[in-house]
């Protein structure tokens, strides 16, 4: 079970990632897009669904947004109301900036007998204004809710310049989160130095490590690629001339993407670090969504081989 393995702190946690229909679509179009979903992931060896919830991140960067940003179902109404046939764990996923302190209470209140599990989101950039800080939004859970799971965002291409990024988890870790999920992984070197320095912080301290799922996020086309880059995902120079170059952009992401993970989670393994990892596709093409679903299929055949 997902929270045993959270609490047990495992290695090789395993979901899968996605964003709900946007939120203009009649009741008929949002029942037919979940039912593509439900058959896609039923059978699919995951811990996990992890469903997004959305903020426009325009203020972030000055480059316009390469697709449109159109608002989506509520992660929470779309698991319910969708989703309910599909028998894994929902982590729904809750930018807590836009929502009043009345309203995520309300959320964090509901379903109180049950094991929920949530990730959150702070603020897009310093300039985003907000109704409730990440704080607040720990502390608010903590109280009224013990059966909700929490878990947060890490990057670790931030710690490239800040070099800080294992403090910011360990504060979130002490402020109550228990796992913690990165934005799409392409720069090996930048999570190694993160899971370094998170390894031998936690060492120094006495502190256990939590689990630190890197996303994966196959890339199909060079459409996609930008959009990738304007997210703010890393890919290295080289990485992204191999992928503009590629006969095959969309294999060879998989190929790539598959061996990153596997570097990361032996190095894990080294050091004891619960590495696992969360796979999605960003952009709504069939072809990356199954090449998204068989890039879980490859990694939980590693994951069985190790």
């Amino acid at each position: 079970m997902l929270k045993d393995k959270i609490k047990t702190k495992q290695a090789g946690i395993i979901t899968y990632g996605m964003t709900p229909p946007k939120q203009t679509h009649p009741p008929e179009k949002m029942a037919e897009i979940s039912q593509k979903q439900i058959e896609r992931l039923t059978g699919l060896d995951i811990d996990a669904l992890i469903l997004y919830d959305v903020q426009d991140e325009a203020d972030r960067i000055d480059v316009e947004r390469p697709f449109p940003y159109l608002q989506t179902m509520d992660p929470a109404i779309y698991s319910k109301e969708y989703l309910h046939q599909l028998a894994v764990p929902k982590i729904i996923y809750r930018c807590v900036g836009k929502y009043s302190e009345a309203e995520l209470a309300d959320w964090i209140k509901a379903d109180a007998e049950q094991d929920r599990f949530s990730v959150f989101v702070g603020a897009s950039s310093s300039q985003q204004q907000v109704s409730l800080r990440l704080p607040d939004a720990y502390q608010l859970s903590k109280g009224l809710n013990p059966q909700l799971s929490f878990g947060g965002v890490v990057i670790p291409e931030r710690h490239m310049t800040k070099v800080d990024e294992h403090l910011r988890v360990v504060s979130k870790m002490q402020q109550g989160c228990d796992f913690f999920v990165s934005q799409a992984t392409y720069n090996v070197e930048a999570s190694k130095n993160f899971l370094s320095d998170y390894y031998y912080y936690c060492q120094e301290n006495g502190l256990d490590m939590v689990p630190i799922l890197f996303n994966l996020a196959p890339c199909g086309s060079l459409k996609t690629l930008e959009f990738m880059k304007w997210l703010g995902i890393s890919i290295p120079r080289w990485l992204e001339n191999d992928l503009k170059y590629s006969s095959d952009v969309l294999d060879r992401s998989i190929s790539v993407s598959q061996n990153i993970f596997e570097e990361l989670f032996e190095f894990g393994m080294e050091k004891g670090i619960p590495v696992g990892c969360s796979v999605e596709s960003v952009s709504t093409r069939k072809v990356e969504i199954e090449a998204s679903i068989q890039l879980v299929k490859n990694i939980n055949a590693y994951l069985k081989r190790s």
